[in-house]
């Protein structure tokens, strides 16, 4: 189980159908295999030694998917830096699981000279761009066209594929370790459970740094389709996409598919060829899902519910269940479920199992969980116990096996599909002279499906405003994690034993709310 094996299968049965289209550029899987065996021995070149991490901070774009199989042939470990990070954030990440070589494209070469001090692991930065690489930074071409061809080690099973950063709730990210193993089943399992079309024209929008990116281009990979490459998400450039490119599939945020049918221009383009629209990395609001089915009533809808540490996907709403029929409702405003490889439990605080309609902690099994945090034992031993992964989300199973999320029991925000820790943003809160105690929430926000709302005590004499604290914030994380509202308390409510009673705070904004997730 490696997963370089889906190229070389391409290769064999249809080496000069397109592979990857972007940035200009349109690869065979041919010319894919060629370029990510001579980045396995470019890689080689520069000292990465099988088990090796290798990061890359890019835009989507054919090198990407370059930089996956490349990596893996050498029998290396990628680490997608998540983009939207900030130095001190992507420098963390790259020292915390050893990555010296880094990938870089046009984008974000400018900010290599500011990472180099903050990083104690890098060593050697590769230039990804068409242009001549900038002064001390290798060229990712001419690297390539020196390189001679090698043999791909073909690593699989429990060797590692992954070390995915997630927000920590100690205020860290926390490096996933996912094995070569446990995203090959995972792959296979999301592709069986829908009749995909083989061969097809995927598009990728997520980024690729985030499991859902990675995961669909895998997906992609293996029913031999073509991946178009959309850097950045800006509707307009994804429909003409979808015309030119005739896209046949591609997974989209909720916040993506409420900008998307909103835009004046939506009926202007040929979406025809769309047959599967797959939705998830946070929960859908049943307004938006309906809006959706009608606005694309020719396309099959298909929900997919995980996390980074489950490789990612546990469980799937079927097009079928978003069909009309007596328990529409109820499907529609459930996660699915489980996937054939995967078990779900339900289960109280003290790890028993709950019956149906009953609420507590989601907790999943299978060979798609994670084999661990990076460096971090305590938080392993947390997650997983006795084989199943706490998931930290609240719900409950009804009478036919659907999961139904109502909470979160950890303290996280899903705002845009990303997962935002409140210790994360209260710890840069903390770092402000004038801050005094700070509770940080989500709230129901119509258009990021949850926001960052920071609720804050200035301290006596000192005064501050929202502008301060959020500029303030961004100058140490990443911009989605900072607050998009800041609310001034004198006190901030707290339980007799002086603990911080956040339920207090939220209440006024989930009231008349069937569930504390949006």
């Amino acid at each position: 189980m490696y997963l370089t094996q889906a190229l070389h299968k391409a290769v064999r049965e249809c080496p000069d159908n397109l592979a990857v289209v972007g940035a200009g550029r349109r690869v065979t899987f041919r010319e894919l295999a060629e370029r990510a065996s001579r980045l396995a021995a470019a890689l080689r070149g520069l000292g990465v030694q099988p088990g090796d991490r290798v990061g890359m901070m890019s835009l989507n774009s054919p090198r990407y998917t370059e930089f996956y199989f490349g990596v893996w042939w050498a029998g290396g470990v990628i680490n997608p830096v998540n983009v939207r990070w900030s130095p001190q954030e992507v420098a963390y990440s790259l020292d915390d699981c050893d990555t010296r070589v880094l990938l870089v494209d046009k984008t974000f070469a400018p900010i290599v000279a500011a990472l180099r001090p903050l990083s104690k692991s890098l060593r050697t930065v590769v230039y990804c761009g068409d242009e001549p690489a900038p002064a001390g930074l290798l060229d990712y071409e001419q690297l390539l066209a020196a390189a001679a061809p090698v043999e791909d080690l073909r690593y699989g099973g429990e060797n590692l594929a992954a070390v995915m950063y997630t927000g920590g709730t100690t205020g860290m990210p926390k490096g996933v370790m996912i094995t070569q193993g446990a995203a090959y089943v995972n792959t296979l399992a999301v592709v069986g459970e829908v009749a995909r079309d083989k061969r097809t024209v995927g598009l990728v929008v997520t980024p690729m740094f985030h499991i859902a990116g990675c995961s669909l281009s895998m997906q992609l990979m293996w029913t031999q389709s073509t991946q178009v490459m959309l850097p950045v998400f800006d509707e307009l450039e994804l429909l003409r996409l979808i015309q030119d490119e005739r896209i046949g599939e591609t997974f989209l945020a909720p916040t993506m598919i409420r900008r998307l049918i909103d835009h004046p221009r939506f009926r202007d383009f040929d979406l025809s060829s769309v047959r599967y629209m797959f939705y998830g990395a946070s929960a859908i609001g049943d307004a938006l899902l309906n809006d959706a089915l009608r606005a694309l009533p020719g396309v099959q809808f298909c929900q997919g519910y995980g996390m980074t540490e489950l490789s990612p996907t546990i469980a799937m709403l079927a097009p079928a269940d978003h069909l009309p029929g007596p328990k529409q409702a109820s499907r529609l405003s459930s996660a699915g479920r489980p996937i054939r490889t995967g078990e779900v439990r339900v289960v109280d605080p003290d790890g028993n199992e709950l019956p149906a309609g009953q609420i507590g902690e989601i907790c999943a099994r299978g060979p798609m969980v994670m084999k661990g945090y990076w460096n971090k034992p305590e938080a392993t031993a947390e997650a997983i116990r006795d084989g199943w992964m706490h998931t930290g989300d609240g719900g409950y199973l009804d009478e036919d096996g659907y999961i139904h999320i109502v909470d979160r029991i950890k303290d996280m925000i899903v705002t845009g599909g990303e997962n935002v820790y409140s210790a994360e943003v209260e710890n840069a809160l903390a770092q402000h002279p004038a801050v005094a105690m700070s509770a940080v929430i989500g709230v129901p926000d119509d258009l990021w499906g949850e926001r960052v709302h920071a609720v804050i005590v200035v301290r006596e004499g000192m005064a501050l405003d929202q502008a301060q604290v959020i500029a303030h914030c961004k100058a140490l994380i990443a911009g989605y994690k900072c607050p998009r509202s800041v609310e001034f308390r004198a006190e901030l409510p707290l339980s007799p034993a002086g603990k911080l009673q956040k339920f207090v705070l939220r209440e006024p904004h989930w009231a008349g709310r069937s569930r504390r997730v949006n």
